[in-house]
């Protein structure tokens, strides 16, 4: 169960974005952020960034870090969703593959070690992340409603979360 445990659970689990100690990422000398979209930043129905993520971009600017958007979303959804953020995006990254992470990662201009990935799913956010050697932080959905394959992944990331607290390598409580 090592390997399991090596790939799927991520370095940290917090309830939301505005929970990430970015004080703690500076600390792990973390430059960049890749982070997803859907059901991490908003829910994967709304179309433009609230003014709280807003705040969380503007609060990620000034501390200096380098972000990119990576969505296994569609451009125009990405696109439309960054635009006014001036943010860089990858969009139909095909997550958990890691030639979108790989690219996110050098076009922010750092290596791998200083880099933290974040998103709301383990088969996708935190295996990529974990199998390519990035620091992974893991949150709670924003929304509690997925298209089809998300709702399958959510089946199998319960099963792992269960097999993870049994076996105490999780030290967070499920929301």
């Amino acid at each position: 169960m090592g390997i399991i445990k090596q790939l799927f659970l991520p370095n940290q689990y917090v309830n939301s974005i505005y929970e990430i100690d970015f004080d703690k990422l500076q600390q792990l000398n973390i430059k960049g952020i890749i982070t997803d979209l859907d059901n991490t930043l908003v829910g994967w129905d709304e179309a433009q960034p609230t003014p709280k993520v807003e705040n969380w971009f503007k609060t990620l600017d000034e501390q200096g870090f380098k972000v990119t958007v990576v969505s296994n979303n569609n451009e125009q959804r990405v696109k439309s969703f960054c635009q006014n953020l001036k943010v860089d995006y990858i969009f139909k990254a095909q997550k958990p593959r890691g030639k979108a992470l790989r690219r996110a990662t050098e076009q922010m201009g750092i290596q791998k070690d200083e880099v933290v990935v974040i998103g709301d799913q383990m088969l996708t956010d935190v295996f990529g992340g974990n199998r390519h050697g990035l620091y992974t932080i893991m949150v709670v959905p924003v929304k509690n409603s997925d298209g089809f394959i998300t709702k399958f992944n959510r089946l199998v990331e319960r099963r792992l979360l269960k097999h993870f607290k049994r076996k105490g390598y999780i030290k967070w409580e499920e929301s």
